[in-house]
């Protein structure tokens, strides 16, 4: 019961998304034996072949509209730096990722589950009213942390017409420009992290060089030299801390 609670949230966004980018109702299906097909029953197939095909594209659209995108970048680039490319393993950091996606969107997601969710479950509101309250939380964290000119370059690309208001602004647009945002994001608070390692490496090779030790690789002296420090500084606690606290603050 508790791992059901907990995958709650991205659950929730996983059945929502769908609708939100594409607001059509599931048809119904209806067999017919010896019958010819009319346009009504192919115009059916092709919109449920349609639906399976965005949800099975779910969970990456999931993944891009939070914030496990920012997550992900820092901690590859961390490993990078730190000369550990296997360490910690592929499923430890993405797990990790998604726990402190979970804490970041937990007011999203609450947000969706009493305005749209509950509300619709109890038959309060209809299917097209629910993606419309589900996709404002939705929209106002993205545009929270999206730049600006990032936005604009994709309502540029993608209609003529420049919004009055953010009401005016679609999901469409908002999706790629709030990915690029945190891409960007992602990349500087990596090299922020990198600088210090990178330091260390120099450091090392300038003592390997001017001992004559030119065989020796210096990733081989300054590996262990970065754990200490890292592991001294407790680093997994100031980069999750950090990490986190950093989407308190609107894009920049």
């Amino acid at each position: 019961m508790k791992r059901i609670t907990a995958a709650l949230p991205f659950i929730l966004l996983g059945v929502l998304v769908p609708g939100l980018l594409f607001a059509q109702s599931i048809p119904s299906v209806s067999l017919s034996v010896g019958g010819v097909a009319g346009p009504n029953q192919i115009s059916s197939t092709l919109q449920i072949l349609l639906m399976i095909t965005i949800l099975s594209l779910a969970p990456s659209i999931v993944v891009a509209m939070t914030s496990f995108t920012r997550f992900i970048i820092v901690f590859s680039l961390l490993r990078h730096a730190m000369g550990t490319t296997a360490v910690p393993p592929n499923q430890i950091v993405v797990g990790l990722a998604l726990f402190m996606s979970f804490i970041v969107m937990a007011p999203t997601i609450k947000r969706i589950n009493e305005e749209a969710l509950q509300p619709f479950t109890r038959n309060e509101i209809t299917q097209a009213d629910a993606l419309k309250a589900a996709a404002k939380p939705i929209q106002e964290f993205m545009l929270k942390h999206t730049r600006e000119k990032d936005l604009a370059l994709f309502v540029s690309l993608i209609s003529k017409d420049k919004p009055k208001n953010k009401d005016d602004i679609s999901l469409m647009h908002i999706i790629p420009a709030y990915i690029i945002s945190e891409l960007k994001t992602g990349f500087q608070i990596g090299f922020m992290v990198y600088l210090p390692f990178l330091v260390i490496d120099i450091v090392v090779a300038s003592i390997l060089l001017a001992m004559g030790m030119l065989v020796l690789p210096p990733p081989v002296i300054s590996l262990p030299f970065k754990l200490m420090l890292f592991v001294l500084i407790d680093g997994w606690n100031l980069i999750v801390g950090s990490l986190v606290k950093s989407f308190e603050a609107g894009a920049s």
